[in-house]
């Protein structure tokens, strides 16, 4: 683009053009834009002057790219800014070429330094924050509050093993916070609507939001967390709670607190800094916020697009990325209570040539500040404010960044967090948190295990992968379409509406044909459609979970539309796109049996068909020309039916369920068939060849096909039996806590399962532990009624256990209180974790160690109780809250056994059935006592 104000430059105009058309005669395609600036009195002479200069220029090449003439005063200034934001290349006709190739030299001078580097006085002595008693610590951190939070202390010299996070959300906002204070924020798509910038970089872990403070006396500059400019003498804090993390630090004399957190509902980050003047003298300071805007999925690519404009009625400063077609017309915004003193969105101007966030250039000049902003720039929101804090005075600055349909809902936010009790606003986020996470609490004699069941693992599942979907390794965005309906399940209690929502959304995703998007993103509804086989089946089996515990068939009945799009072709394993909405809709129930009608193909064995994967999307190539069979997906798929038929049955679906019935005793049939001597099979390829035998080289044996052999309740109890203890010989790893997914890990053997063996071995599903199928174990040994080993497997997979001790951490690496996705299996790398927080392996957790271990399960108004636990344990005690009651159940164990009901009292009145209590929701409190034997 060149800029032009006058008839006197058209010199540069006639040197650009010429320029222009050589390389496009080079074959570089791009667009020239002329904006005149001229003030209107004269404008059409410059006008008529810059046309004829384009109607003479020689046509000497057929190439792409065009010369266009704006005239400034026809378009906006929101138009300009854009056109600037875009422009590879903006010039200014008043400037000679020449002079431009000398003006990056002048842009950046050198400057005086004026930031002091080190400490002057004795503040040194004052710099470390108090610390509460800590649970489990190991060197880098440990429980507080009753194990609700997480404390990590970044002391001389340490770091943590990885980035040990914070997921903070609500249904459309939220942010991930690192314990050295890095992280990133998004709006509605964790993925597609990053504000600013998710790094997945756990070795570096950029920031990209940070709070400078400076004193303007001695110009000392520091950090309010460790990310950014750390003091490597200094001890930084970070908790980690249910919908919030704190920092903690004291620096030259100044004690500071900065406190994060989401409303329950807006789009808005709130960041609460306390400052206590600790130094006993009065002192001068400037808080300076930084953000890296995004406003979209990758700042390489979007960066030039985003502008930037202090609000005239409320300081802020908005950001637009207008160049997005989905969230083009949304507007970012940052501000510091509107009490600004200096601001900037260049973030160029701000860190300096090949500067950085430790030492930025802007704390280096008396002219730091200037306000920049508008379209062209390195894109970023820098808002200033000073304050003189007396000697023993606090204050507290708030800093909000979120995001708004458009600039006046942007300015509603604004104005009402200004003067919100913030506090009250914390509070409700709490008790949101406290909601969910007390309808169970247990106290048994396995601290670890109460913990992660009192409310981390919900936190986990519900903050990470319902309301998020993102993680520090993953962010996604998107709906899996059998992920979110696996982690409804451990949901139903604590968050029922929710859960009934999502299994309406979930259906609302399925093809009329019966298949169903493996995963979409919901602003858009585009997503993939493939062959992979499991997929639909959970939607049944999902569906029937909540009816059975919530007692909600009305659910049933309610109707939800389908998709259409063109049929996948059998050679092609999956196809992106925005499907359109049928006309067609049905009854939720009509949905699931519609999917579990498109399960019932069978291959030559008799089995399900794979298809391009079934649970294991990495073996996407066993059944790709779909012949392949599946014996994992076997065994689900007759839990799912068995779960289902009585849903059928209720409403006179006699067909339907004749039809099913039928399958299911020729399924059972063909699944013993897959019987290879010690356990049983994992799959069939396309030609036949036996997948998970002891035949082969490799995958001799999967867990899940052994541990769904049970759980269906189909399979021979000998053989089921025999299977899981040829999964305890072959796939549990004692020594190093860990239950493997398969074994040997896939290589170099033929046939090809599909991607699963690009992963090395050891690693993830490779024969990896993949907690998701690990968990599965658990329940079947618990199935099984060994409460013994249920409990040890259970307590191995604890993550706080990984991180018992310092060198367990450092070995581990991930955070001790959420679950990992995957921990590796192989030299060097034994028992290092994958990635955590945005996996299903949370949910699971929480139901295995709730239903199957404690032996706390719902249905309807029943509560079954029915434990599986270590016969060592004495008692434990599991506070239920069932819709508006209390019911506090006390299981006693004085004959050391691992299951067995004896006796049942409620409220000191014997229960005549062996392990069923009839609820009524009375908003009372009734206690429960249960004796083993």
């Amino acid at each position: 683009m060149l800029r032009i104000k006058d008839n006197v430059d058209i010199p540069v105009v006639h040197k650009l053009l010429v320029g222009f058309e050589y390389l496009r005669l080079k074959q570089l395609e791009f667009d020239f834009v002329i904006l005149n600036e001229h003030p209107s009195s004269y404008l059409q002479e410059l006008q008529m002057s810059l046309e004829e200069q384009v109607r003479a220029l020689p046509k000497i090449s057929d190439s792409g790219g065009s010369v266009r003439i704006l005239r400034a005063d026809l378009i906006t200034p929101a138009f300009q800014a854009q056109l600037l934001s875009v422009a590879r290349i903006v010039l200014d006709a008043t400037k000679s070429l020449e002079e431009r190739l000398l003006y990056s030299d002048l842009m950046f001078p050198r400057k005086r330094k004026i930031i002091q580097d080190k400490t002057t006085q004795t503040e040194k002595s004052l710099s470390l924050p108090s610390l509460p008693d800590l649970e489990f610590f190991n060197g880098y951190g440990g429980f507080a509050a009753g194990g609700r939070t997480y404390v990590v202390v970044i002391g001389p010299g340490k770091t943590t093993p990885a980035p040990w996070i914070n997921v903070i959300a609500n249904e459309n906002f939220g942010f991930q916070a690192s314990a050295d204070g890095s992280g990133y924020t998004w709006a509605l798509n964790s993925k597609e609507r990053q504000i600013t910038p998710w790094s997945n970089d756990p070795v570096s872990n950029p920031a990209g939001e940070v709070f400078y403070l400076q004193d303007e006396e001695t110009k000392i500059l520091w950090c309010l967390t460790a990310a950014t400019r750390r003091d490597p003498e200094a001890t930084y804090v970070a908790h980690h709670g249910y919908g919030y993390t704190r920092y903690e630090r004291i620096a030259e004399g100044i004690a500071s607190t900065l406190l994060q957190y989401v409303p329950t509902e807006d789009s808005v980050k709130l960041s609460r800094i306390q400052l206590h003047n600790l130094s006993g003298r009065s002192r001068t300071l400037s808080v300076t916020a930084y953000v890296e805007w995004l406003l979209g999925t990758s700042r390489t690519q979007m960066a030039q697009f985003v502008t930037t404009e202090i609000d005239d009625e409320t300081g802020a400063i908005f950001a637009h990325n207008r160049w997005n077609p989905t969230y083009g017309a949304r507007v970012a915004f940052a501000d510091i209570g509107g009490y600004v003193t200096a601001s900037s969105g260049d973030r160029r101007s701000f860190i300096g040539r090949n500067g950085s966030l430790d030492s930025p250039d802007a704390f280096t000049a008396l002219d730091s500040l200037q306000g920049e902003t508008g379209g062209g720039l390195d894109p970023c929101g820098i808002l200033q404010t000073s304050i003189i804090l007396p000697a023993d005075g606090r204050v507290e600055i708030v800093f909000m960044l979120g995001d708004a349909e458009d600039t006046d809902k942007a300015r509603h936010l604004i104005t009402h967090y200004r003067t919100a009790d913030l506090d009250q606003v914390l509070h409700d986020v709490e008790n949101k948190w406290a909601a969910v996470c007390r309808s169970i609490q247990v106290k048994t004699p396995d601290r670890g295990m109460d913990i992660l069941l009192n409310g981390w693992l919900l936190y986990q599942t519900l903050s990470s992968r319902v309301l998020a979907r993102a993680g520090f390794y993953q962010a996604s965005g998107a709906y899996g379409f059998r992920d979110q309906l696996q982690d409804g399940m451990a949901l139903v209690i604590s968050c029922p509406d929710l859960v009934h929502d999502h299994l309406l959304r979930a259906a609302s995703r399925q093809f009329v044909e019966g298949d169903v998007q493996h995963w979409w993103l919901p602003q858009t509804g585009a997503g993939v459609r493939t062959h992979i086989s499991d997929d639909r089946a959970w939607l049944a089996y999902c569906v029937a979970h909540y009816v059975t515990i919530s007692g909600d068939k009305a659910i049933l009945d309610q109707d939800v539309g389908f998709l259409e799009a063109p049929a996948l072709p059998l050679t092609e394993h999956d196809s992106f796109m925005v499907p359109s909405i049928s006309a067609a809709t049905a009854s939720l129930f009509e949905h699931c049996a519609r999917a579990l009608d498109h399960s019932l193909s069978v291959g030559r064995h008799g089995l399900p068909l794979m298809g391009t994967g079934d649970w294991n999307d990495g073996m996407n190539r066993v059944g790709e020309h779909g012949q392949g069979e599946s014996v994992w997906l076997g065994w689900f798929l007759h839990a799912a039916l068995t779960a289902f038929i009585p849903l059928a049955e209720a409403r006179g679906e006699l067909v339907r369920v004749a039809q099913w019935k039928a399958h299911l005793v020729a399924l059972a049939k063909a699944l013993e068939g897959a019987w290879d001597g010690d356990w049983y099979l994992r799959a069939y390829f396309d030609d036949g060849t036996p997948l998970g035998s002891h035949t082969g080289t490799e995958c001799q044996i999967d867990a899940i096909s052994q541990s769904w052999s049970v759980l269906s309740g189909v399979a021979s109890p000998e053989r089921a039996a025999h299977a899981m203890h040829s999964v305890l010989q072959r796939l549990v790893k004692h020594e190093d806590h860990l239950i493997l997914l398969l074994t040997p890990p896939f290589d170099k053997a033929q046939p090809d399962p599909g991607y699963i063996r690009g992963y090395p071995p050891g690693i993830r599903e490779n024969g990896g532990q993949y907690t998701h199928g690990a968990l599965w174990t658990v329940m079947a040994i618990a199935t099984l009624g060994d409460g013994n080993l249920a409990h040890a497997l259970f307590k191995g997979l604890n993550p706080i256990q990984h991180s018992l001790t310092t060198e367990r951490a450092l070995r581990y690496k991930l955070e001790p209180y959420v679950v990992a996705a995957d921990i590796y299996s192989e030299p060097p790398y034994t028992g290092r974790g994958g990635w955590s927080w945005y996996t299903g392996s949370a949910g699971w957790m929480q139901r295995v160690g709730t239903e199957n271990i404690l032996g706390i399960n719902i249905q309807g108004n029943a509560l079954l109780i029915n434990p599986c636990i270590p016969e060592y344990w004495p008692e434990f005690e599991v506070t239920l809250l069932w819709r508006n009651t209390r019911y506090i159940i006390t299981v006693r164990n004085p004959d050391q056994v691992s299951r067995g009901v004896k006796r049942i009292t409620m409220d000191n009145i014997p229960i005549h059935t062996t392990n069923s209590v009839t609820m009524k929701d009375d908003n009372l409190e009734h206690t429960i006592e249960v004796i083993l034997g």
